[in-house]
């Protein structure tokens, strides 16, 4: 019978006789490789440790001189856990709402079938941030897009009168909602879809950011169309940012054809475009919406869906549920969460950061213009596309910014995505800035 032993806190955690904090990056790799899954593929050489300040992880490399396992230097996070993180890294005001609600309000673990004092607060809280008459809580970001194609259905077949079965969720090509079977079903990405078939069906894709192509949808199978579901600024797509009229067209094709806009603001809520919301900069309210990621600062995973009362009326006791979907600590992790972004002013600093990092990257694109495509974002959602050529690899260019001390990840291959926490300041800007020219440089 196999034994396991567990002793130990931070750098002195040991399982089963290995001590956490003397592995190497290539001992954790080697671990990681042997005894986790292979779905992801994470940066080489460097294993994050701790926090050093909002903006600043501290993390371990290999030691050049070879004297240690490893060496420790500060990496200007970039990334911001695909914003999660926009209130910074152990934000004061939550890590100190989260340690009285444990050891002096002696916070219980309840489920949503009996009532816990901190849900009012919560609903609260979100209704008024979000200016919607109801909110459900879920956990992961994935949970607020399913939430929201369940609930369009229903609300098709119960109050728009759509034949049962026959319901249609529009999506726009893309997307990324997740990777939860009806997510990778809306999905038009072959890595995602390949070998995870039959998928769920009553889906249909239009071009983002192409009216035409979605009044033409709308006016073919309008009766039978619940929701569009949709970001308003494509993230994983490589920050794809629509014309400024879009938004305002699609709300009032929605309107006309009686269709939900169901907007997926997991990625671009909390602040991180220069709103509290990304839709707010359009002028524009959707009818339902899924919140995520900086929901729960950071600090725990906390989603939600946010709606109209007629719509999210369609769901009663039993149609739908979580565990953990608005429990005590996450109801108080949530509650804070929104009272760092008003008071602290994120949206605000997500502005004049994002503007100062974005006329950074278009000088770089005129000192470099046969490396450098387009420059794009909204506030502190930004990227830079590169030339698609083998040389302008954006996994190679990630790896070298790691090397001038910024954490940042590439997709779709020559787009390289930089969303820092939105407590960052001007000097960490044109760290980042400098980092990237060094790079885009050497390349």
């Amino acid at each position: 019978m196999s034994t396991l032993s567990i002793a130990g806190y931070g750098d002195k955690l040991t399982v089963n006789g290995i001590r956490i904090g003397d592995l190497s990056p290539a001992d954790h790799e080697a671990i990681e490789k042997e005894k986790g899954g292979h779905n992801y593929k994470p940066l080489e050489d460097v294993v994050v440790s701790h926090v050093r300040n909002s903006s600043t992880l501290v993390c371990r490399k290999p030691d050049p001189e070879k004297v240690r396992s490893f060496i420790e230097e500060d990496l200007i996070d970039g990334l911001c856990c695909y914003s999660a993180v926009n209130q910074g890294q152990l934000n004061k005001t939550i890590i100190d709402a989260i340690v009285h609600h444990l050891t002096k309000e002696k916070l219980p673990t309840v489920p949503r079938s009996i009532r816990h004092k901190y849900m009012s607060a919560f609903l609260l809280a979100s209704t008024a941030l979000t200016k919607m008459d109801r909110v459900i809580p879920k956990v992961a970001g994935v949970e607020a897009a399913e939430l929201m194609f369940k609930t369009a259905r229903r609300w098709g077949y119960q109050v728009k009168g759509i034949p049962s079965g026959e319901a249609i969720i529009v999506g726009a090509k893309g997307n990324f909602h997740g990777r939860s079977m009806t997510a990778v079903s809306l999905s038009d990405d072959p890595e995602a879809k390949n070998d995870f078939g039959p998928f769920v069906p009553g889906i249909e894709l239009v071009p983002f950011n192409d009216v035409v192509a979605l009044e033409t949808l709308f006016r073919q199978k309008g009766e039978r169309i619940a929701a569009y579901l949709v970001e308003p600024i494509q993230g994983e797509a490589g920050v794809i940012v629509p014309d400024e009229d879009y938004w305002t067209k699609v709300a009032k094709l929605c309107k006309e054809y009686n269709i939900l806009l169901a907007m997926d603001e997991v990625q671009t809520g909390f602040g991180r475009t220069g709103a509290h919301f990304a839709h707010q900069i359009y002028g524009i309210k959707p009818d339902i919406m899924g919140c995520g990621k900086a929901a729960g600062g950071g600090i725990l995973p906390v989603s939600f869906v946010a709606g109209r009362d007629d719509v999210m009326g369609v769901l009663t006791p039993g149609s739908e549920g979580s565990t953990f979907g608005g429990y005590p600590l996450a109801s108080v992790v949530s509650v804070f969460a929104i009272k760092v972004l008003v008071e602290e002013k994120l949206a605000e600093n997500a502005i004049l950061r994002g503007s100062q990092l974005l006329e950074h990257f278009n000088n770089l694109k005129s000192k470099f213009p046969d490396k450098i495509k387009e420059v794009r974002g909204k506030g502190l959602l930004t990227a830079f596309e590169m030339f698609d050529e083998p040389k302008f690899d954006g996994h190679k260019v990630s790896l070298e910014l790691l090397k001038q001390n910024v954490y940042a990840k590439e997709t779709h291959k020559s787009t390289i995505r930089i969303a820092p926490s939105l407590t960052i300041n001007a000097v960490q800007i044109d760290q980042i800035a400098g980092a990237i020219q060094n790079v885009i440089g050497s390349l």
